[in-house]
């Protein structure tokens, strides 16, 4: 098996990741392959299993490149190309001669230089026109381009902008390329939904012959052997949230049809990859109440699904070949490691975080459930306490983004972080997370919404939050009710602003990449024209709407100590969402500290700079250490708020 084993560089400030291989049945202890200097990713076999195309920016001056490496037979890594955009999921042809990759083409303005002041302006003539941790997309379209396998020939373009083209898949007799895009007209306009289409690859001027129908928006799409299958995964871009279901296209007649309904869960998790064929079924990924399990469903439209990985883990990566699953999987209080099922028993094949458990000591968390307020359901929710003494404890209430996702039982670095400084841990799968039904999603989309009308952001699922955190201090003696702080990011740091409006029981709060007002976030964020979908209005006819549940409208009902943390590039959730509640609560007089990260964007806590990443967590212990008296870090960078 080929995976990546990434490493943090702290001194040059920046992540390295490197191509590992490890023997299935275990006999070789598993190797680094690659070098894993340059962020080498992506590895992907060719049919014979003698080479790997991977990914890496070893190019001049940091240009992403395609690699290809022998493996087991004599040879060079051969450089097959090198663009100065990143190179993205690319897909062996089946005869192992060729390699069809995503990429993004630059338009004729960049060809002015470097320096964007003398480039010619932008021309806008759609909505999503910009992505976060990306930048500009509407002069960078992405195309589909192919290149030889043995670096023959340079990169040539099959399809290409103005439209997003992405998740090339090679039909099986090499000939077509399928990939997905939203190329309708007014597209934008209308739902944003991706089709499948396919493209002869060696037809010159070829067009892209579209196979879907708009009804659903699809995407990582694979070929059935014989090639008159597609299987996809597809979800509903008119009414969000719908859950992705593993859909079967038939190629010659259009024809759809949904395999996992029945389930009613979200089948597409966040680190989901394109759904395989083994023989006449189809191996997917599902969100359930906190794990993510691999699953197997039948195409012969009998309905029949097999559980394949469960526990109680979260697994993120994983594929099947030769009669081998091979996966990765976290646990709450484990870092992810390679695992594999074969003849019915499962090998963890590497120990990579060993050394660091080693060091340091992970606590578990308990799981407990909680009847919603709504009367529908349990709000699964889970309790962490710190290692130490008997006396209480300060408690920190975390809430996830999203909101259609869910807090995973996997490895949560903050989580361990809290813990060992001495807090207690509440945290939940409210309303509006996966995990759950589609209902359940659906139900915090406003009461005018025409279809599927619930509460409201900030209605159950504000509730749901609540009535877990009374249920874990019920329970549990050593928690300290006179010190609850509260914090989130982006959907979790918009719960943060709202509860504070609403209530005054918590004792500090740390809302970070928060949408502040719903009604600007339809029009600064990059995915301005989206939210009229998810709450089923929109902004131009039902502004009042966005007003009410936006946190800033009740800014000065706010009385606890905020703690404000935003990045300076965020395009998710625009820095004017950050700057409406602190220019509010500081004219206002209110309790109010406010942190900006240069050069980051909504993805800071995940895969932000290792500093500012190590920064933000010592901004946020000492924060709350000042106000709930939690062990405050030892800060050796310039922080105002040790001063006197």
């Amino acid at each position: 098996m080929a995976f990546v084993v990434s490493r943090v560089d702290l001194e040059a400030n920046r992540y390295r990741s490197a191509v590992w291989l490890a023997a299935a049945d275990g006999s070789t202890p598993p190797y680094q392959l690659t070098g894993g200097e340059h962020g080498d990713g992506s590895p992907i076999w060719s049919p014979d299993g003698r080479r790997i195309a991977f990914t890496s920016s070893r190019g001049d001056g940091g240009k992403s490149t395609l690699q290809v490496i022998p493996v087991g037979v004599p040879g060079e890594t051969v450089t097959l190309c090198e663009r100065p955009e990143g190179i993205e999921e690319p897909r062996w042809s089946p005869d192992g001669s060729r390699i069809a990759f995503a990429s993004r083409e630059r338009a004729e303005r960049y060809s002015e230089g470097d320096d964007e002041r003398a480039r010619p302006p932008r021309r806008i003539d759609r909505l999503f026109s910009r992505l976060d941790g990306v930048g500009w997309t509407i002069d960078r379209p992405r195309g589909i381009f192919v290149v030889p396998a043995d670096g023959s020939a340079q990169a040539r373009l099959v399809v290409g902008g103005p439209y997003e083209n992405g998740a090339p898949v090679w039909s099986p007799d090499g000939r077509t390329l399928a990939f997905t895009a939203a190329r309708a007209k007014d597209w934008d306009i209308a739902d944003n939904s991706q089709d499948i289409h396919v493209i002869d690859v060696d037809e010159p001027d070829a067009e892209p012959r579209t196979l879907t129908a708009r009804t659903r928006s699809h995407f990582q799409p694979t070929f059935s052997a014989d090639g008159r299958k597609i299987a996809t995964l597809a979800d509903s871009e008119q009414i969000i949230p719908t859950h992705a279901q593993v859909s079967l296209l038939d190629v010659e007649s259009g024809e759809q049809t949904l395999l996992t309904a029945a389930l009613d869960r979200q089948c597409a998790p966040s680190s989901c990859r394109e759904l395989i064929w083994d023989g006449d079924h189809l191996v997917f990924a599902l969100e359930d109440h906190g794990n993510t399990h691999v699953h197997r469903v039948a195409t012969d439209l009998s309905g029949d699904v097999e559980l394949l990985i469960g526990g109680t883990r979260a697994v993120n990566g994983f594929d099947v070949a030769g009669g081998t699953i091979a996966f990765v999987a976290s646990t709450p209080s484990a870092l992810p490691e390679l695992f594999v099922l074969r003849d019915g028993g499962e090998r963890q094949l590497t120990s990579l975080g060993s050394a660091f458990h080693g060091t340091v000591a992970s606590r578990v968390p308990e799981h407990f459930t909680v009847p919603s307020p709504a009367g529908d359901g349990d709000v699964d929710g889970w309790l962490i306490l710190p290692e130490g003494a008997d006396e209480r404890v300060p408690v920190l209430l975390s809430i996830h983004g999203g909101p259609m996702t869910q807090y995973q039982n996997s490895w949560f670095d903050e989580f361990q972080l809290w813990t060992a400084a001495g807090y207690a841990v509440v945290y939940c799968n409210p309303h509006g997370s996966t995990g759950h039904t589609d209902a359940w999603a659906r139900s915090i989309r406003p009461p005018e919404a025409a279809d599927f009308p619930g509460t409201g952001w900030g209605g159950i699922d504000a509730d749901d939050v609540l009535a877990v955190l009374d249920a874990a201090l019920e329970r549990q003696p050593r928690l300290d009710p006179d010190r609850v702080g509260v914090l989130g990011g982006s959907y979790g740091g918009y719960l943060t602003s709202w509860l504070i409006g609403h209530t005054n029981r918590f004792a500090a709060a740390c809302s970070e990449r928060a949408v502040n007002n719903m009604e600007s976030e339809e029009w600064s964020s990059d995915a301005a024209g989206f939210f009229r979908h998810e709450l089923g209005v929109n902004h131009v006819d039902r502004p009042d709407v966005y007003r009410r549940i936006s946190p800033v409208t009740y800014v000065k009902d706010i009385e606890t100590p905020v703690l404000i943390l935003h990045s300076e590039d965020d395009l998710r959730c625009h820095i004017e969402q950050a700057d409406a509640l602190f220019v509010a609560l500081r004219v206002l007089g209110k309790p109010v500290e406010y942190w900006r990260f240069p050069e980051e964007g909504h993805e800071l806590s995940r895969s932000g700079s290792p500093r500012h990443r190590m920064q933000r967590a010592e901004i946020i212990l000492d924060w709350f250490g000042r106000h709930l008296g939690g062990k405050r870090p030892t800060i050796t960078w310039s922080h105002p708020s040790r001063e006197g």
